[in-house]
């Protein structure tokens, strides 16, 4: 008998990646998508709710809920991403929806799906695609919904250099008080993390026969798609096309298709360079995370007794994605269209 589909919720700054993520986690049978929550990131967060209503009624998913979250981040300014993702946010492709959004604010959506999910003996795999500011006002306004939550899956971050700065991937970037609170509520609560970054993010591509099998199915998913392809690859003047976003959720449907290892990770939240920076401490020794001190206590010598006592905020325990199975995870997102 087949496994029931794994519940889940996406949380998104609809963007041309969130876009693909969305047409696999509303068409692939192995999903349920309960609920999409929005942000602003790639775009104001109106847009980002019309850009998210239009690709799930493009994608002919069900009536799925969609809210409208937190129009900045906590403390900075917004910054979109224009740039990469058009004025619009989806390439120059928006288009208006029969869709309405629901009249839950994002997080209100979020805890009333995540109980729901409680009193039915159920959980639900959480994944940010962008900023993390509503799950952060989730997390700490609600700390009940652990909970419903199987695991968070998120695109952010990366343990090696970053996309917004040469430090920090543009999620983390964005809302770095966010993250940093979104990792400390999941080690208090309990619920189980994985990184998505930059890492892995950039290795999964499609390319322009990949564009153009799409664009020959009768299916306005799949045209869009095909469009949305072929913008990136022009704007970047490349053959290929990451898949971005829907990587992650491609990590929930196959995650043996991800090579994971467990690092401490910290979100760094000081002005400068590495604002936004995820921390992953990849040492095989952690020191207790202290700092050693510039002056060893009267009598001690350089060893571990010398380091400082002072009390540091614990890092998240996080499955960090290193590794990547490319091909694999571009043919699974490919054949939510039949391509």
């Amino acid at each position: 008998m087949p496994n029931p589909p794994t519940p889940l919720i996406l949380d998104v700054d609809t963007g041309v990646d969130d876009a693909f993520a969305l047409m696999l986690a509303a068409r692939h049978p192995d999903l349920e998508l309960r609920a999409v929550t929005c942000v602003a990131g790639n775009a104001a967060v109106d847009q980002v709710v019309a850009n998210t209503l239009y690709v799930l009624d493009t994608a002919g998913a069900r009536e799925v809920p969609v809210a409208r979250g937190a129009a900045r981040p906590l403390l900075a300014p917004p910054h979109d991403a224009g740039h990469v993702h058009g004025a619009d946010g989806l390439g120059g492709f928006a288009r208006p929806s029969d869709r309405r959004a629901s009249s839950l604010s994002a997080v209100a959506l979020l805890r009333q799906e995540l109980l729901r999910a409680i009193g039915a003996g159920e959980k639900v795999t959480l994944v940010p695609l962008a900023p993390q500011t509503n799950i952060a006002l989730l997390l700490r306004t609600y700390p009940e919904v652990a909970g419903g939550i199987e695991r968070i899956v998120f695109m952010g971050g990366s343990a090696s250099g970053g996309n917004a700065t040469a430090a920090a991937e543009f999620n983390m970037w964005h809302d770095p008080e966010a993250a940093a609170i979104v990792l400390a509520a999941c080690a208090e609560l309990s619920i189980p993390v994985t990184m998505y970054g930059l890492d892995v993010f950039q290795r999964v591509t499609v390319d322009g026969d990949d564009a153009a099998r799409l664009r020959d199915l009768p299916d306005p998913a799949a045209q869009l798609a095909a469009a949305l392809i072929d913008q990136q690859r022009a704007l970047f003047g490349q053959e290929t096309c990451r898949i971005g976003d829907a990587g992650a959720v491609c990590a929930v449907l196959d995650p043996e298709g991800l090579g994971v290892s467990t690092f401490p990770v910290r979100v760094e939240v000081a002005p400068g360079l590495t604002r936004g920076q995820t921390i992953v401490d990849r040492r095989t020794w952690h020191g207790d995370h202290r700092a050693p001190s510039t002056t060893p206590k009267h009598g001690q010598g350089q060893g571990i007794s010398s380091y400082s006592t002072a009390p540091v905020v614990p890092a998240a325990t996080v499955d960090v994605a290193l590794e990547v199975d490319a091909a694999r995870y571009a043919a699974l997102w490919l054949s939510a269209f039949g391509a």
